[in-house]
């Protein structure tokens, strides 16, 4: 079964989060870590539970959703997995970095793209590939029906909706994607945010001032 490890990193606050199962295969999605003491907290946990990392997935690639690509790419030596419509935005962050406070930021590119056509597999587990953008061109989240388990990205918070003001954002794209992918899905369906705590699927619908639909 599913099982999800979740560490807020940088200073954005981002949750990276790392998912795993009984064969001690794992995934990293969106490593946000930005120093030393970050990676390490990652790898400890990576090491301390004697997992084998196969992939890299970014839901999308804003700044403090790539800091630590090229760390786990070099220190794991696995390949980087992006929408094809996220490679502009993962190619400006190195011209943007030193202005958010990250002059050593290390660019990476990816080595293969995935959409609503890929499966992703974790050992014995498979997530389905959900499109959604409007925070993001390309922005993607991870569906695991088993557990009922969102990896949501920056497209749904608790109470809130994912920025439409930064480039390649846009509300009404955004609302579409949470109602027409998202709040299509159960109503017990975990998400795990990009930011901040989880929620439920049937939380927002009733609650969320953006978007809610009962």
């Amino acid at each position: 079964m599913l099982q999800i490890k979740s560490f807020e990193f940088n200073p954005f606050q981002e949750n990276t989060f790392v998912l795993f199962d009984e064969t001690k295969a794992c995934i990293i999605i969106d490593p946000g870590c930005s120093d030393r003491k970050e990676e390490a907290a990652l790898v400890n946990f990576i090491t301390t539970n004697e997992l084998t990392v196969t992939k890299l997935i970014n839901t999308h690639c804003h700044i403090d959703h790539v800091l630590g690509n090229a760390f786990v790419k070099n220190h794991f030596h696995v390949k980087l997995f992006i929408h094809p419509k996220e490679e502009p935005m993962l190619r400006a962050v190195k011209t943007y970095a030193p202005n958010y406070g990250f002059p050593t930021y290390q660019d990476s590119t990816p080595d293969e793209f995935i959409d609503e056509r890929t499966t992703v597999t974790i050992g014995n587990q498979s997530l389905q590939v959900l499109f959604v953008p409007g925070h993001s061109p390309g922005h993607i989240a991870l569906y695991d029906p088993q557990t009922r388990s969102l990896i949501g990205g920056d497209v749904l918070f608790q109470n809130s909706i994912g920025r439409t003001d930064l480039p390649g954002g846009d509300f009404d794209t955004l609302v579409a994607s949470i109602r027409e992918k998202f709040f299509t899905l159960p109503d017990d369906v975990t998400v795990y945010c990009g930011h901040g705590p989880t929620t439920t699927i049937g939380f927002e619908k009733r609650t969320n001032p953006f978007c809610a639909v009962i």
